[in-house]
């Protein structure tokens, strides 16, 4: 088969479907390329790591996206590429292929933002015997029109059996700040809770304060253990052994 496009520069010279090879021209230069492989899915150590970090990544960013519909990540050229090069660095979790799309956890570090202004820093404790989220942000610091959002993150177990953290979202009103040592904190009996967690987040029109969720939960962490992860690779058929190399 033979087919011209000189507008494209492209030229298609030849198709070895059967070895799942394309061949085409291009600019003048032959142009090889695997079209499909009929070998068995490489699923090395690292490999099957680093698809379980991707997984966790996108399982995150639908519930995310479904529970906030407003989100701040304005330093790469999309929102989901800013958080996804952020929420790559948390711990890998581990979950059998059955439940992949569906499994997500509460985790410190959770990316819930990514601006130019200034991090606040949070920390969970408590205000006169009331557990409180407490910042280092004072009222000196906050720019004109600033805005605070609260984002809340709750691990739920759906059915008994799913992990699955939700997120949702609200404005911070001068009614619900409490001054300690000249700094904001919001106090309630809710951040004693240690199935949730929260990101403060400063907003000035199209600006924002990098943010990550501070937590007590626990719960993702027997799922970044060896046996998890043994448990899960089983799920998708096992690791694929690494050739051992002897030196020379």
């Amino acid at each position: 088969m033979k087919k011209n496009n000189v507008g494209k520069g492209l030229m298609l010279v030849g198709s070895l479907r059967k070895a799942g090879i394309t061949t085409y021209m291009k600019q003048g230069q032959l142009i090889t390329r695997v079209s499909y492989s009929y070998q068995k899915r490489s699923n090395t150590r690292s490999q099957f790591i680093a698809r379980q970090k991707m997984r966790h990544t996108i399982a995150l960013w639908k519930m995310m996206k479904y529970g906030c519909k407003e989100m701040m990540f304005t330093q790469r050229p999309t929102a989901y590429r800013n958080f996804a090069s952020l929420a790559n660095r948390l711990p890998a979790v581990y979950v059998e292929r059955v439940h992949m799309d569906q499994a997500s956890f509460l985790m410190p570090g959770i990316p819930m933002s990514d601006g130019t202004l200034p991090t606040v820093q949070l920390q969970l404790g408590e205000v006169n015997g009331t557990p409180a989220l407490i910042t280092n942000l004072t009222n000196d610091e906050r720019g004109y029109g600033e805005k605070l959002w609260l984002y809340t993150a709750r691990q739920d177990i759906d059915s008994g059996v799913i992990p699955r953290v939700r997120f949702s979202k609200r404005e911070v009103s001068w009614h619900d700040i409490t001054m300690v040592n000249s700094c904001i904190a919001l106090v309630g009996e809710e951040f004693a809770d240690d199935m949730k967690g929260w990101a403060l987040v400063r907003v000035i029109d199209d600006r924002c304060s990098p943010q990550g969720i501070v937590t007590r939960c626990t719960l993702y962490q027997q799922y970044t253990t060896e046996e998890a992860l043994e448990t899960a690779a089983k799920s998708y058929g096992g690791l694929t052994n690494t050739p051992y190399l002897s030196p020379r």
